[in-house]
């Protein structure tokens, strides 16, 4: 179950410019990669009713999920606008998401959250003629009252690839940032289909070509500002690796059997990984 399968619960995303925070909703204060959080029995936020200090921006409404409202708190120094004692900490959200404390929901609200709190903080001011960029009432949207320029939130295509080779999958891991089994993956380039991705990816990573490329299924990731897009597709030709070493620890055919899933099943390439190691038809 990826990260983003948060049934019965539902994200309702829209955007409600005139939402004022009440004292029980939730506060999201995000720093890099962690997040304030509270993991006594289960994963807690900030209330708005606990924030203390001084405010200098205003809360902004963020997303709900069912009847949890989630604002943004914009601080270099979260932590203090908490008590001492109170069992919040700064956390790394992927530390959070492996840590199978939940509910699992509050995981996937600091990784959009993150998302989120990345675009408010570099756009502050216009890129196009550096004013002080304003909050859009229409849309989730930052607008520069001087030359007009509107920002939207972010979000860079990305592919994740199961190259197959008969009974064989490609299992790749990175040199850099994370220490477990993946896939081939790459972001889209300007002028590109998905597909041609792909092809260029794998190309790229291991010096294979490949054919039957076949999509599987999306996933948001919040924590890069990422949709990820996975593709299944075949080797055309010789399966001979030429590994890119300057990206990969290492890329190797692994049968079926033999696949070492990741220990976090959140995530898009770990469910393409265990389909095809459970011999499901793809």
């Amino acid at each position: 179950m990826m990260i983003q399968d948060i049934f019965p619960r539902k994200l309702d995303n829209s955007y409600k410019p005139d939402a004022k925070p009440a004292s029980q909703d939730n506060v999201l204060m995000i720093v890099d990669r962690q997040v304030v959080a509270g993991i006594d029995g289960e994963i807690t936020f900030p209330k708005v009713c606990e924030i203390i200090g001084e405010i200098r921006e205003p809360l902004v409404y963020l997303f709900s999920i069912d009847d949890e409202r989630y604002f943004l708190l914009q601080s270099d120094d979260p932590m203090e606008h908490v008590q001492d004692g109170s069992g919040y900490a700064l956390r790394n959200i992927k530390d959070l998401r492996e840590s199978k404390v939940g509910p699992r929901y509050r995981v996937f609200a600091s990784t959009i959250g993150k998302h989120l709190a990345d675009w408010y903080r570099d756009f502050v001011y216009c890129g196009r003629c550096g004013k002080r960029m304003e909050h859009s009432d229409k849309e989730r949207a930052k607008v520069c009252p001087v030359c007009g320029y509107t920002a939207y939130p972010r979000i860079m295509p990305a592919v994740i690839v199961g190259v197959i080779s008969g009974d064989r999958l490609l299992i790749t891991k990175y040199r850099r940032g994370y220490n477990h089994s993946a896939l081939v993956a790459g972001f889209t380039e300007i002028g590109e289909t998905m597909e041609e991705t792909v092809a260029r990816e794998v190309m790229e990573e291991a010096g294979i070509h490949v054919k039957n490329i076949r999509y599987y299924k999306s996933q948001p990731w919040g924590v890069a500002g990422d949709i990820l897009m996975g593709y299944y597709c075949d080797v055309d030709g010789d399966d001979t690796i030429h590994m890119d070493e300057g990206e990969l620890k290492y890329a190797q055919w692994t049968r079926r059997e033999d696949i070492v899933l990741q220990p976090d099943e959140s995530s898009l390439t770990n469910e393409m990984m265990k389909l095809f190691k459970e011999g499901n038809k793809i």
